[in-house]
């Protein structure tokens, strides 16, 4: 399937970002033409640096909030599929600058999807959001796509709000247009090249490899994780068959079937038995911010749509996720391990 993208000229938001990496090189090893509008990578080390990703690919270093800027890479890449990854990703630190955040998640979704509509040859958008766009009850049972949109905490209400003004531009400007436009709200994401502040594995790794004990505040939140290559996979589905086939566009859940969401405590039991030496951890908690205790999605209709199942149990998931590391950690060749990763996964995967 990814085959289709060899030549399709791409723009990509938040190409520096840990997923935005990891997509870009799924992107360049399927011969597409890629660009990326984001800031400098947001993490040292990043991902995007390691991997050289700026030799292989047009990267414009722009704020999504600056809409001429934005408006000038987009139309010098003049994109048959763009994708919009960019955003301020960290729940704690949407509480330290609510501003920077809605300005960002919000404003800057309102700028993509404006260069967007005044585009006359792109064909297919879509916005990925996250699964915490949704009015959270601590219910037992997922969300559905057609639940209330109303995230509690500045990050996931800001996300909500780029759900509804996605929900706006594709009423409004792309109903009679060749455009086809998606959202896609993806869990909890874990994979190697994450290097972010208030995330549990790279916290986990920071501590296993400076041998130090893993700090959980909260160990008994309850998310879905996932590969980042499982959802990154189901973007460029979306991608794909909507630009072929418009029916295809739509809302889309995209997360972990119910057996893969995991206790926080529990996640980090398994990356302690799969990191081994000595690696362990101690609850801590800190009495930070609000953040939900219980989440999962419904995903049946993403798999009814696309036919399409999780590939990766999270054991698997966790297994690549600390073999990335421990390359690194280990001065190996990080880039040859990620072809290794994307190959397995794309030969595993009935739907190529």
């Amino acid at each position: 399937m990814l085959k289709f993208l060899k030549g399709k000229r791409v723009f990509v938001t938040g190409h520096t970002g840990f997923k935005g990496s990891w997509l870009c090189k799924m992107l360049i090893n399927s011969g597409a033409a890629v660009t990326g509008y984001s800031l400098n990578a947001p993490t040292n080390p990043s991902l995007f640096v390691l991997l050289g990703l700026g030799d292989s690919m047009a990267s414009v270093i722009g704020d999504v909030r600056d809409y001429d800027a934005m408006k000038r890479a987009f139309d010098a890449c003049n994109p048959e599929i763009a994708l919009h990854l960019a955003a301020q990703p960290i729940v704690r630190d949407s509480y330290r600058d609510p501003r920077y955040t809605y300005e960002t998640n919000v404003m800057g979704t309102i700028n993509f999807l404006e260069c967007c509509r005044l585009s006359e040859n792109v064909k297919s958008i879509l916005n990925v959001t996250t699964d915490k766009v949704y009015l959270n009850r601590e219910w037992e049972w997922g969300y559905r796509e057609d639940d209330q949109l109303d995230g509690y905490d500045p990050y996931s209400n800001s996300k909500s709000c780029a759900e509804i003004a996605t929900h706006s531009y594709k009423s409004s400007f792309f109903q009679t247009t060749r455009a086809a436009v998606s959202t896609a709200r993806a869990g909890n994401v874990i994979g190697g090249g994450d290097f972010s502040n208030d995330r549990i594995v790279p916290d986990c790794v920071r501590a296993a490899v400076s041998g130090r004990d893993i700090i959980v505040r909260n160990p008994q939140s309850t998310r879905p994780y996932q590969h980042v290559l499982e959802p990154l996979f189901a973007y460029l589905m979306i991608a794909i068959k909507q630009y072929q086939d418009e029916s295809y566009a739509g809302y889309y859940n995209i997360g972990p079937d119910e057996r893969d969401c995991f206790s926080t405590a529990s996640l980090v039991d398994l990356f302690c038995r799969k990191w081994g030496v000595n690696a362990k951890w101690v609850s801590q908690p800190d009495n930070g911010p609000h953040e939900a205790t219980f989440l999962r999605l419904d995903c049946s209709r993403f798999k009814a749509k696309f036919d399409w199942a999780p590939r990766c149990s999270l054991d698997q998931a966790m297994e690549k996720t600390v073999d990335w590391y421990q390359v690194w950690d280990g001065g190996g060749d990080i880039s040859g391990c990620m072809d290794r990763q994307i190959a397995e996964y794309l030969k595993e995967n009935p739907y190529v």
